[in-house]
């Protein structure tokens, strides 16, 4: 799952709109506005975000869930 108030700070850092995230993306902002209220994006997305929003840390984002063996 993905940190969408730690995501949803970086956009606005970033001086970006979820509009345009969605647009770099290659989603419509519903489509996007729905992925984060589910809080889960495809890898094709997440890597267009890190390009996009110049994500330095990504794993503390797009990673919260904790993975037991």
């Amino acid at each position: 799952m993905v940190d969408t108030n730690a995501l949803r700070g970086i956009i606005a850092r970033e001086g970006k709109s979820q509009v345009q995230v969605a647009d770099a993306l290659g989603i419509t902002p519903k489509t996007f506005y729905e992925k984060m209220k589910k809080g889960v994006f495809n890898s094709d997305e997440l890597y267009a975000m890190v390009k996009f929003l110049n994500i330095s840390n990504p794993i503390k984002i797009f990673f919260t869930d904790k993975v037991t063996y």
